[in-house]
């Protein structure tokens, strides 16, 4: 009899890699089953967070045998970047549903097994994020020693480090290096490659700074009538990509003045400084250290809330940075997570769960 009915795996998984495998199989031996949850679920594609749900999920099954897959749920999870609560309660709910259905036959709820999490050792020097779960029990996984998915990934898309990727066939299962071997070759491959580089060579041109630069930006959450308004970025970084309305804050500027500006830039907004200016309802600071692939990035986003008028949403388009300016209803925008730049769905979510 093993000692877990359940053990929860939680991780990004870009890519599935050995270190990775050698807690699962490790997970495997302890529980009957295992059920992993694949953080950054729904973000858009980016070097960061290359592969979706789906394709990691291919990633940890081709890694195992057929009876240890039958042991095994993955389930996908938001990273809820600015609510660590909505976050935990994804992942209860997440568990919760899981083992229901799969014990639907016995009618019975979780504080009836033996459940568990599975992660690092303690004492890493980063945020232990086992110790938030404390109804389940810990249990340790020893890691493989230096063996980090960034490493992989810097030498997945970097041309001048494509001898390196072939080093990492002794990191990764073989079937996913194979799979990834493969991709290469594709589309996909070849723009978050260009992204990749881009950021490359932007973060170069700021090496030689005495100190690490932090930049600062500003983003506008302009709310009409039950929309939002939104820009489709024209360039790298996020080419193709949904985002607020916003850019850097020039020299001699107010962080406030910003905002107006890049909002009127971006969209062509018909609506006078002034009257924009007057229907501010609030500000936050948005500082997540990985918000940003181009460096640290720190943002200053304003809630515009516009009064309904007789003439209804009013008329926007895009510009020189800008694609595509439009209103999008509140209940579209929800289903967009993968479609949004950097972290811009979660500011927007942010202001919403204010008002």
């Amino acid at each position: 009899m093993r000692e877990f009915d359940y053990l929860i795996f939680i991780g990004r998984f870009h890519p599935f890699h050995n270190g990775h495998l050698w807690t699962l199989q490790h997970a495997l031996r302890m529980a009957d089953k295992v059920i992993v949850l694949c953080g950054s679920a729904r973000q858009a594609r980016t070097p960061r967070n290359p592969w979706t749900v789906d394709e990691r999920e291919q990633f940890i099954r081709m890694s195992l045998p057929e009876e240890e897959q039958a042991r095994l749920f993955i389930v996908g999870v938001s990273d809820r970047m600015y609510n660590d609560q909505q976050w935990l309660t994804e992942v209860q709910n997440l568990v919760d549903r899981v083992i229901a259905v799969d014990t639907t036959s016995l009618g019975s709820r979780q504080a009836q097994f033996r459940i568990g999490i599975v992660g690092p050792p303690r004492g890493r020097g980063t945020v232990d994020y086992l110790d938030l779960f404390p109804q389940w029990t810990r249990l340790e996984s020893p890691e493989l020693p230096d063996l980090h998915a960034s490493r992989i990934r810097h030498a997945f898309f970097d041309p001048d480090r494509g001898s390196d990727f072939q080093g990492c066939a002794a990191l990764l299962p073989t079937a996913v290096f194979e799979w990834l071997t493969a991709f290469r070759a594709s589309e996909i491959f070849a723009n978050l490659q260009s992204e990749y580089l881009f950021v490359k060579r932007y973060r170069q041109s700021w090496a030689a700074a005495p100190y690490p630069p932090v930049f600062v930006t500003v983003d506008a959450v302009v709310i009409h009538s039950g929309h939002v308004l939104l820009v489709r970025r024209r360039s790298l970084p996020g080419k193709g990509l949904w985002a607020l309305p916003g850019g850097f804050v020039k020299p001699e500027e107010r962080v406030k003045d910003a905002v107006i500006r890049e909002l009127r830039e971006e969209t062509r907004l018909k609506v006078p400084a002034p009257v924009l200016a007057g229907s501010l309802r609030g500000s936050r600071v948005f500082d997540h250290p990985q918000r940003s692939l181009r460096g640290r990035t720190i943002t200053h986003a304003f809630l515009i809330e516009l009064a309904p008028t007789a003439e209804g949403l009013p008329k926007v388009r895009g510009d020189d940075d800008t694609e595509k300016a439009k209103w999008v209803p509140l209940f579209e925008f929800n289903r967009m997570e993968e479609h949004l730049f950097e972290d811009h769905f979660y500011i927007v979510n942010w202001f919403l769960g204010q008002v």
